[in-house]
């Protein structure tokens, strides 16, 4: 259990003011129907951080060793520094119309691509390495992602550019350097 209350808890912070909600708020704001964007937003997150957890997992179990431990630790820190530094959405990464697909659709392949190396999947990784526990930590971090996403997409652009943003990074940047602690103190 808490391999999910620290992956959740992480990444809704972490979340708030990234790229990918920062895409919510564009999908919401373009197509103005908020359950489809929602499930997409949930099925690409499933996906996308389940494979992370998975690659964490399997590279947690094959690394071993007291190194490991100095690594998931400054890993975390170096989340905690990445964390202050504001993600700017491109209007390039937008999709700039639904083609084919539906809303969903688009959705769900504009957020696994836009996630893919974003440090909420990166840190699913290191979470995952941490704890051998996939299912708990993609569960986690997916409840985590859908936390930020929801309101953003349910309240756009308006509740984004209230937040206190200088507040929410410094947050996430303290979990995220006290997780890298944690982690180094007790290898």
């Amino acid at each position: 259990m808490e391999a999910f209350l620290v992956s959740t808890g992480l990444v809704a912070i972490a979340e708030i003011g990234d790229k990918t909600m920062l895409l919510a708020v564009v999908l919401a704001a373009r197509f103005r129907k908020p359950w489809p964007i929602l499930a997409g937003i949930l099925v690409a997150t499933l996906a996308n951080h389940g494979l992370a957890a998975t690659l964490g997992s399997v590279a947690g179990h094959a690394l071993r060793g007291p190194w490991v431990h100095w690594v998931l630790g400054l890993l975390f820190i170096a989340f905690g520094v990445w964390a202050l530094i504001p993600d700017k959405f491109e209007d390039d990464e937008a999709p700039s119309a639904v083609r084919a697909g539906s809303v969903f659709l688009t959705t769900a392949i504009a957020f696994f691509f836009v996630e893919m190396g974003d440090k909420t999947q990166i840190a699913t990784v290191a979470l995952a390495a941490r704890f051998h526990a996939i299912l708990l930590v993609a569960a986690g971090t997916t409840l985590g992602m859908m936390l930020a996403n929801g309101p953003a997409v349910w309240l756009g652009e308006t509740a984004a550019t209230r937040l206190p943003m200088k507040v929410i990074r410094w947050t996430a940047a303290a979990a995220f350097a006290g997780i890298g602690l944690w982690i180094l103190m007790a290898g």
